[in-house]
């Protein structure tokens, strides 16, 4: 039988963004294809193998907020999916554990003990840890008020409803530190997991540092199975309601025809077409490239090239023959050689690698001890991984893999590489002593990587920046000028990160839909049958069935 060249809706890249709206659109009628130029669906949520031993997560390092009626299995509830995923929750007494010179911080569960930590650690800034927390808290309950995105006309009645929002959501983390007058400490330690969203406090939006502390305060979990499980669950939605998800199969054109998006072209010359096309792919290289100026208003092309990328991430991968599990908690390192958070990202915006290389461990086989895919008992797999500059000339690049080049075996590319593996992995044995002479597995992911897989503008994961000038209504809702071409992904309205990519697809299939599904989520409202499902089970394998 001939591959079906029409479709309801077709939707460009396997993230979770991209899937979550094919998984909407499937259950609620469209038959929908998913194309995904890489061989595994997945994009930042699919995880590699190494040596028929390890696995490593491209992208799901920790999930907040999955207790029962949390955020993501809310989310895969209404497409047939409940009880499919088991989330095991890290630590509650300290599922992040912050180093600093002399002070080593454990973030545990609950705003309630949160503050109380923070306080008996800090006592010289208790006043103003107090006024800080109660805004943050008071922007994350308004917040929680708002349904997005927000329109002009909203603004009035949101000065009513939602004051400590209106007042603080938009102004920097930085300007509430000073209102609040806390020291350098305590700065550093409530803006510690700022990795999180790549900004440092001076540019970041108070809204953007409630939410994330609010995510992961209501608990941390990882998703048993490992990253993969979510975007294999998804497919199964995909292929099981009438739709499809075909790997291998770039996108190099959108089809624009009399101001509508009528299909794309792949890279092999195939044009499949369909009334609405999502693009889950980098913006801008949605609008400049696959879509093409000569479709799009000059003042969208203007804004599309005025927006800033989000600071890549450096990563290594290492797979210890010693067993972590027990060995040390279920929580993850950030770790720190100052308190000047600040400094650290400036070198990065300003192209130079940061002298203070501040990290981010994370123990997949301990957050996950029973799935011996990600590592065998006897064995660890273990990621590091640090913001670096994206700017080509560090990296000793010219045009990027995504114009073709070739780099490899560039010397001053591998050079960096090289250099910052062993720094990662000389400050990793700082925290658990002794892995180094454990290692049989060492590589490294660069911007560039990033960049060459998934075609992201700069390398980044996290989409366009998230800084304030950039952030809620300054960000591309799903809609667009073009008919029937929508958007999802991180650098939407509903930002970056696992939750927000997820409920941006929720949002994006509304926009297609013309109804608000997340108010039918939030109502309990299932639209997925799950007797239709073939996906879980000791035999099931989510890495090969996301292929």
């Amino acid at each position: 039988m001939p591959a079906r060249s029409e479709w309801d809706a077709i939707v460009v890249g396997s993230g979770l963004g991209g899937l979550t709206t094919a998984a909407y659109l499937t259950t609620n009628g469209l038959r929908t294809l998913v194309l995904e130029k890489h061989y595994v669906a997945g994009g930042n949520a699919h995880v590699f193998r190494r040596k028929q031993t390890f696995e490593f997560d491209v992208g799901v390092h920790y999930l907040g907020d999955c207790g029962p009626d949390g955020l993501i299995p809310t989310v895969l509830r209404s497409v047939g999916l409940e009880g499919k995923v088991e989330f095991l929750e890290m630590d509650p007494d300290g599922f992040d554990t912050l180093m600093f010179p002399g002070l080593t911080f454990r973030v545990p569960k609950g705003w309630d003990r949160y503050r109380e930590r923070l306080v008996a650690a800090l006592p010289d800034d208790e006043t103003g840890l107090h006024r800080c927390l109660d805004t943050l808290q008071g922007v994350v309950s308004d917040f929680a008020r708002i349904n997005l995105p927000v329109e002009p006309e909203d603004v009035p009645r949101l000065m009513q409803e939602a004051p400590n929002f209106m007042t603080w959501g938009m102004r920097s983390l930085g300007d509430l530190f000073d209102h609040c007058s806390l020291g350098q400490k305590a700065r550093a330690v409530l803006a510690a997991e700022c990795g999180t969203y790549a900004l440092p406090p001076s540019r970041a939006p108070v809204i953007m540092q409630a939410v994330v502390m609010d995510h992961y305060l209501k608990g941390a979990y990882y998703p048993r199975g490992g990253g993969q499980v979510l975007p294999a669950h998804l497919v199964d939605v995909v292929r099981s309601h009438g739709g499809e998800v075909r790997t291998r199969a770039g996108v190099e054109r959108i089809l624009v025809e009399d101001g509508a998006a009528v299909g794309v072209r792949l890279t092999s010359g195939e044009e499949l077409r369909a009334p609405v096309v999502v693009s889950n792919a980098d913006l801008k290289r949605t609008f400049l490239e696959m879509v093409g100026e000569e479709h799009l208003s000059p003042q969208t092309v203007a804004r599309v090239r005025q927006y800033r990328m989000a600071l890549p991430l450096f990563c290594v991968y290492l797979g210890l023959d010693i067993d972590l599990r027990g060995r040390i908690p279920n929580t993850n390192y950030l770790y720190y050689t100052s308190f000047d958070i600040e400094g650290p990202y400036q070198d990065c915006l300003d192209g130079r690698v940061p002298s203070d290389l501040g990290f981010f461990i994370t123990v997949a086989s301990v957050k996950d001890p029973h799935t011996e895919t990600i590592a065998p008992k006897g064995y660890s797999s273990l990621e590091i991984m640090s913001l670096v500059p994206a700017d080509y000339s560090v990296w000793g690049i010219e045009k990027g893999p995504a114009s073709g080049e070739r780099y490899h075996r560039n010397p001053v590319y591998q050079s960096l590489k090289e250099r910052l593996t062993d720094a990662l992995v000389e400050g990793a044995e700082r925290v658990i002593p002794g892995i180094g002479e454990h290692i049989i597995w060492k590589e490294a992911a660069t911007p560039i990587s990033q960049e060459h897989f998934t075609f992201s503008t700069g390398g980044t994961s996290y989409g366009i920046d998230l800084a304030v000038d950039q952030f809620g209504p300054n960000r591309p809702t799903p809609k667009t000028e073009i008919d029937g071409l929508y958007l999802a992904g991180a650098s939407t309205v509903f930002a970056h990160g696992i939750a927000g990519v997820m409920r941006g697809g929720v949002g994006c299939a509304s926009a297609v839909l013309g109804r608000d599904l997340q108010s039918e989520v939030d109502a309990g409202r299932v639209f997925g049958d799950p007797a239709k499902l073939s996906g879980g089970g000791p035999d099931w394998d989510p890495w090969q069935a996301s292929r």
